[in-house]
């Protein structure tokens, strides 16, 4: 446990405070230090792990294990934790959870703020991730985490660096494969397991804020060639598929995570840095390991499809309840995909709460089960495939407030090309928006810091008055990746801003990264005019030092960062979309 934190007295090393129970022949947290020594109760399982993956102990204290070895062979042989210093504990009563007269006499000390070392362990499924605060100090610890974990070699994908000193993409999949005890009556149980809940998590470069942006399983998209790495340790590429539902990204001809996370990049043009990928399992067991998880009803629901039977108002559930809520769509909004990301959504922030209480915070008990339970339940890329990692990357990542976590879905509308629409395409203005305000790293909620900034520079850019459309004269060069850009720049520019003296100048002489606009002293009402219809951002705009004569018109050279007629190129400040925000119940309707 933490040095710092809970179950430690000053100068015990860490791997002290789990001892062998002569009892059980368990591996306990120890709760005292003086008098007899007293241990937390079976429900804590012994760092070396119960010798099964996933298993993990039942609230009333019998395991699946119980006091065995995970192999049924009996109580296991004594033997030392690395990192402990051999003392042995002597029999006596069970202490009140480690504190007050009755554990030997040792008071308990008040937790100082701020002294709680967060960590944020990721999971999946329907639920997508939840928040976990986990103190980790022993070695042993770490091991019985590394054997959680189940890691898949992504290649070239990704970043190879846990943290990265810019923004932090993670994508977390949930699989529709039926593993694990009583998910085979779910649907297709001989899924190989497609991309069936997609989260993006977007945590900007100064940890503000987050960003969780689901992308439905039904849109309808390009799916690019990608490697993957076979068990012989040979590279097989997979070849893409044009106009095809996302879900197919994985599972579907071979394909492995790191081809879901190509598609993201393909669609988001964000760079995916990690992956965390888990099953139906994550949402059962995690949601039971918290002690259940809050969510509230604007109806009754009684659905004889996914079998959620829960009244009006607020419920806690776990287990198969949990599954059913987050799995049913034949029960809230119109009984779409989409409204099912909407009460995911809702399960996932109340989750986040919960993990993030004081409820669970001072709990090693339920610390440590959480952990269990969610490294058992996750695939995660190489570059993340250890405890120590995960730990390293959950300290960046647990920077941001719960209030400053958004959730969002990709706009999306129906499928023109179906007579009676199934699938979903991306909306045509609102997508490019979100996915660039992303890019830019704009926050989707009121961060105090960020907002005064994006004023001050709005500020800044539209300061003096601006041009008439119909005053403003401008030369489109294409010196960005976007075939045709200049001629759809300059269509967009008549048809629907009305700048009629705009001209398709083609391509520029050269590849330029980022969009400029060159104006003279003289033009700068026309720049102000339009920077503000193309959303450029201060840094585009040149102006020269010589005043412009006659007709002379100003220079706009789109570069890599245009990625369409109409797309602002800093990103919008605003979006007109719907979101939540994770410190925020609602109720399902």
């Amino acid at each position: 446990m933490d040095a710092q934190s809970r179950g430690r007295a000053d100068e015990i090393d860490p791997a002290d405070q789990w001892v062998l129970n002569p009892q059980t022949g368990d591996y306990e947290l120890r709760l005292t230090q003086s008098g007899g020594d007293s241990y937390r109760t079976p429900s804590a399982p012994s760092p070396r792990g119960s010798g099964r993956r996933g298993a993990v102990r039942d609230d009333d204290g019998e395991g699946r294990s119980g006091a065995r070895d995970g192999r049924g062979r009996g109580p296991a042989p004594r033997r030392e934790v690395p990192g402990q210093r051999g003392r042995r504990p002597a029999d006596g009563p069970r202490g009140p959870e480690g504190s007050g007269p009755e554990a030997g006499g040792r008071r308990k000390r008040k937790q100082k703020k701020g002294r709680r070392k967060k960590a944020l362990i990721w999971t999946g499924g329907v639920m997508a991730f939840v928040l976990v605060a986990l103190s980790i100090g022993a070695y042993a610890l770490y091991q019985h985490f590394n054997s959680n974990l189940s890691t898949v070699d992504v290649g070239d994908v990704g970043n190879k660096n846990v943290t990265s000193e810019g923004p932090l993409n993670i994508l977390i999949i949930g699989t529709d494969k039926r593993t694990g005890k009583g998910n085979e009556g779910y649907g297709d149980k001989g899924s190989t397991g497609h991309a069936d809940t997609n989260i993006l998590f977007h945590v900007s470069k100064d940890r503000t804020n987050a960003t969780a942006l689901s992308i439905p399983r039904d849109l309808i998209t390009n799916i690019p060639d990608c490697t993957t790495k076979q068990p012989d340790g040979t590279e097989k590429v997979i070849p893409g598929t044009q106009d095809i539902r996302f879900n197919v990204s994985l599972g579907q001809d071979g394909r492995d995570p790191g081809c879901t996370m190509r598609t993201v990049e393909e669609i988001t043009g964000l760079k995916v840095d990690h992956f965390m990928m888990v099953d139906f399992n994550a949402v059962k067991e995690l949601s039971t390991a918290v002690g259940g998880v809050k969510v509230c009803l604007a109806h009754a629901v009684k659905d004889p499809k996914s079998h959620l039977d829960l009244p009006e108002g607020e419920s806690t559930i776990q287990g198969e309840d949990a599954l059913a809520f987050v799995r049913t769509r034949h029960s809230f909004g119109n009984e779409s995909d989409l409204d099912r990301i909407k009460v995911q959504q809702q399960f996932i922030g109340s989750m986040i709460r919960q993990m993030k209480s004081d409820d669970t915070l001072t709990s090693p008990t339920k610390l440590y089960k959480l952990a269990n339970v969610a490294t058992s339940a996750l695939t995660v890329d190489s570059a993340i495939g250890t405890g120590k990692k995960l730990v390293s990357l959950a300290k960046e990542l647990s920077k941001v407030d719960t209030k400053n976590i958004t959730f969002v879905t990709a706009p999306v509308i129906d499928n023109p090309d179906e007579p009676r629409p199934i699938t979903v395409v991306l909306h045509p203005e609102k997508a490019d928006q979100l996915f660039a305000m992303m890019r830019e790293d704009t926050s989707l909620t009121e961060v105090a810091a960020q907002k005064k900034a994006a004023k001050g520079k709005q500020d800044a850019l539209l300061k003096g008055t601006k041009a008439a459309a119909a005053d403003v004269r401008v030369d489109v060069f294409n010196g960005g990746e976007i075939s045709g850009g200049a001629q759809k720049t300059v269509t967009w520019l008549q048809n629907e801003q009305g700048v009629l003296k705009s001209t398709n100048k083609a391509n520029a002489p050269e590849k330029i990264s980022k969009t400029t606009l060159a104006y003279a002293p003289n033009q700068a009402d026309q720049a102000r005019a339009l920077a503000a219809m193309m959303g450029l951002p201060g840094s585009a705009l040149k102006q020269g030092t010589v005043d412009a004569e006659g007709r002379q018109a100003m220079v706009l050279t789109l570069g890599a960062d245009f990625k369409g007629a109409g797309v602002p190129i800093t990103g919008p400040a605003k979006i007109d979309i719907p979101k939540t925000s994770a410190d925020k119940a609602e109720c399902a309707k």
